[in-house]
């Protein structure tokens, strides 16, 4: 984990650093045992396939984790995130790259808190494919 970031080291228009994962059906199946989410959309190719998909899809929640980690790597600290807001859009699928990406969209002196707009992204045969976007979290900073 970086080291505790401070609100005087954070302008409005950074970027956090984008966080890369590729998704895994074993990560999914780890997510579901730890979440008590046991829908077969999640874990069971025919059900999926069923129901219009071509295969598993991982949680809306696990793709938000992935968006949290992100922002909670950047802070240095998981207890700086104090809130999170954020609108599922699309689906991931198996063996996708999920990137998770935030900026500084406004600062707050009084509080030492700053409001990032983020997002999840893939891309989907050259086309970017945003399953988490139009999201806000807040951060307290040192």
């Amino acid at each position: 984990m970086a080291a505790t970031l401070k609100f005087d080291e954070v302008a409005v228009g950074d970027q956090i650093p984008p966080l890369s994962k590729v998704v895994r059906r074993e990560d999914v199946k780890a997510y579901a045992d730890a979440s008590g989410d046991q829908n077969p959309l999640h874990q069971d190719d025919q059900f999926a396939r069923s129901v219009g998909f071509p295969g598993i899809i991982a949680h809306g929640m696990f793709t938000m984790a992935h968006v949290v980690k992100a922002v909670t790597d950047w802070a240095g600290h998981p207890g700086a995130l104090k809130s999170i807001d954020v609108q599922f859009r699309a689906v991931v699928f198996m063996d996708e790259t999920l990137v998770a990406r935030g900026e500084v969209a406004a600062k707050d002196e009084a509080t030492r808190r700053v409001r990032l707009m983020v997002w999840a992204e893939v891309d989907r045969g050259g086309e970017r494919v945003l399953p988490i976007k139009n999201s806000e979290a807040e951060v307290e900073l040192a």
